[in-house]
């Protein structure tokens, strides 16, 4: 029988050190009835770590984190963007009409079609837009895509460096060389791993030490330059990095200068404008537990807010009742 290796772990000769810690339960009617384990590292204002469960040290895939970095690549290459546009190629959009409105009209500025985008075809990525977007008969679309305006950036600034357009999610494409180079600097450690993320773009594994550290970055870096004018712009429009219903446009508005972004398999990253900053991947990928993960990270944090109610708030249901809740365990 084949060696497990330990969730997150891409190394396959690593040591196992036994399952990570429980970072939520699953509590229906007063029972225990699952647990979600993970890693996750605080930094407090000086960088340093002051709080860590599991093994934040191990490299993980970002997934959607990365977006601020592959933005910042796209600005350093030349492009001229800002306000909601520069938040929309940082996005993992819900799909709202806003967004996807935005996102076509990009495409026509550049002089850009829709087909030239090489993100597959999807829907919205909010369940209730994805049910109205549905009922008006509309069918799945690059534009749907909750990378779409990342791709859109990309794509445009191809045009306007004269790169080819063809292969621009080609690992050895200029662009995503310049991708992997604002990831090293921005999180003062080495790619790890190369992967394909879910829109087809090349994702490369940090450890989540190195993400908190290049959200840090990003909040802290020279006014003017990318990474300042990435942070600038999403904390700015946080809808349009997210939606409306989203908890990392909760945490932006509540809470002015703070940069929020989560990705698939439950990856969330978190900077403050003082320069604290955490990540966590939950191993099981379970979106469901991201909410009360992120709010008792963010206490310990230090950060003592309303909207932390909000964002931690995750009810089971029974019968359309509720009947228990899903709540951080550490």
């Amino acid at each position: 029988m084949p060696p497990s290796f330990a969730a997150g772990s891409l190394d396959e000769n690593a040591e196992i050190s036994g399952p990570a810690p429980v970072l939520a339960e699953v509590v229906r009617s007063g029972f225990l009835e699952g647990r979600h384990r993970g890693s996750l590292v605080v930094l407090d204002a000086g960088g340093e770590v002051e709080f860590s469960l599991g093994n934040p040290s191990a490299p993980v895939f970002p997934r959607s984190t990365n977006k601020p970095m592959q933005a910042a690549a796209v600005l350093r290459a030349g492009l001229a963007l800002a306000g909601e546009r520069l938040a929309l190629a940082a996005a993992s959009h819900s799909g709202e009409a806003f967004h996807l409105e935005l996102v076509r009209r990009m495409l026509a500025e550049q002089g850009l079609r829709e087909d030239q985008l090489q993100c597959p075809p999807d829907l919205p990525l909010d369940p209730q837009e994805a049910e109205n977007y549905l009922a008006s008969g509309q069918v799945r679309d690059r534009v749907a895509m909750n990378c779409s305006g990342k791709h859109t950036a990309m794509l445009a600034v191809c045009l306007q460096a004269g790169w080819p357009t063809e292969n621009y999610l080609a690992e050895d494409h200029p662009l995503q060389l310049l991708v992997r180079t604002v990831i090293e600097e921005a999180a003062g450690e080495q790619v790890t791993a190369v992967g394909t993320d879910g829109c087809g773009a090349p994702l490369m594994a940090l450890s989540l030490t190195g993400l908190a550290r290049s959200y840090r970055h990003f909040v802290s870096a020279a006014d003017g330059s990318a990474e300042r004018r990435v942070a600038d712009a999403m904390r700015a429009h946080p809808e349009y990095v997210a939606g409306t219903r989203r908890p990392d446009t909760w945490l932006m508005r509540a809470l002015p200068g703070t940069l929020s972004k989560m990705g698939a398999e439950a990856v969330q990253v978190v900077a403050l404008p003082d320069g604290r900053a955490l990540a966590f991947k939950i191993d099981d990928g379970s979106l469901r537990a991201l909410g009360p993960v992120l709010a008792r990270a963010l206490r310990i944090a230090g950060v003592d807010d309303p909207v932390l109610e909000r964002i931690g708030r995750a009810p089971l249901l029974g019968g359309g009742a509720e009947v228990g809740e899903i709540r951080a365990a550490f």
